[in-house]
């Protein structure tokens, strides 16, 4: 596979002209665990890999990174995402903005649960997420929920769970078969029917990427910018580095020994604190700088 290729037409579509590095770290983590699956002859369908890399993109909202269940919901919204457990704002309120409560009561005494503490602790997790802790019990890592929401056992569930059928009991075989092509149907090995259609257009997205990169060569109509993220660490960033430097070379120095009028001279000094959490914050990549999207 020409992964520059590969990103190049996914930077297109669905991902809308614009990649960051996580994006593509996440990417590269289920490209690299397809080829060694393949090494092994244990799968051989393109069509799998498209509709995989789909329902990540769908499921983490195109972060293409492990995620963790949001249960931090106003009462007004329970009572909209469980309405016959919350009918009313009165018996939501005490759930509101509660994530652990909130887990302990919708997940209690279901899906494996039985702890008081289990639905907290087998919350959603995952590429695709899994929950409760017989669903964790499925993968192997009943006693330590927390590796469903690490990268390279994310990726391990998504592919067992797909593949194999762990996650319902269907699985991508039962949909992309040698004259049968289902990416609707195939949304039943996650969630039914949910977005199914919606889901279906990435798959398209997906796959037309995945055939465009089985040429080893480069194609014309890509440029190699079109394969790197967006988002610059900012520690690599001229203009960043200049800017933050600034503030703490002979100028930054200047304007504080050499400011006589004690209101002057504070606000140097605050330009110097600010410049010092700017430097912690770029340097330590917590802020990036992003450059013009290759097209």
């Amino acid at each position: 596979m020409n992964r520059t290729t590969f990103l190049a037409y996914a930077r297109r579509a669905p991902f809308g002209h614009r990649l960051t590095q996580s994006q593509i770290d996440g990417m590269n983590a289920i490209l690299d665990e397809w080829d060694r699956r393949q090494s092994t002859g244990k799968v051989i369908d393109n069509r799998y890999l498209a509709y995989m890399l789909a329902t990540v993109f769908h499921e983490t909202g195109g972060t293409m990174q492990p995620v963790t269940e949001n249960l931090s919901y106003s009462a007004e919204r329970l009572t909209q995402v469980w309405p016959s457990r919350f009918p009313t704002i009165a018996s939501a309120k005490p759930f509101a903005r509660n994530p652990r409560k909130l887990a302990n009561k919708v997940y209690g005494g279901r899906m494996g649960n039985t702890a008081p503490d289990d639905g907290w602790l087998y919350r959603g997790r995952g590429l695709p997420q899994i929950t409760g802790k017989a669903n964790y019990a499925k993968f192997g890592i009943a006693d330590t929920p927390e590796k469903a929401g690490e990268m390279a056992t994310a990726v391990r569930i998504l592919f067992d769970g797909m593949i194999a059928g762990t996650f319902t009991g269907k699985k991508l075989a039962d949909y992309f078969k040698q004259v049968d092509d289902d990416p609707v149907g195939a949304r039943a090995i996650i969630n039914g029917t949910d977005k199914a259609k919606l889901i279906a257009g990435y798959y398209r997205n997906f796959l037309d990427a995945l055939e465009a990169s089985r040429t080893p060569a480069e194609q014309p109509d890509v440029k190699p910018e079109a394969a790197k993220a967006d988002d610059v660490p900012a520690a690599k960033s001229g203009t960043a580095v200049t800017t933050v430097g600034g503030l703490f070379g002979g100028a930054g120095l200047s304007a504080v020994l050499g400011v006589n009028n004690p209101y002057a001279a504070g606000i140097a000094a605050l330009l110097i604190v600010i410049g010092s959490i700017a430097a912690f914050m770029f340097f330590t990549g917590r802020w990036s700088v992003n450059r013009a999207p290759a097209r």
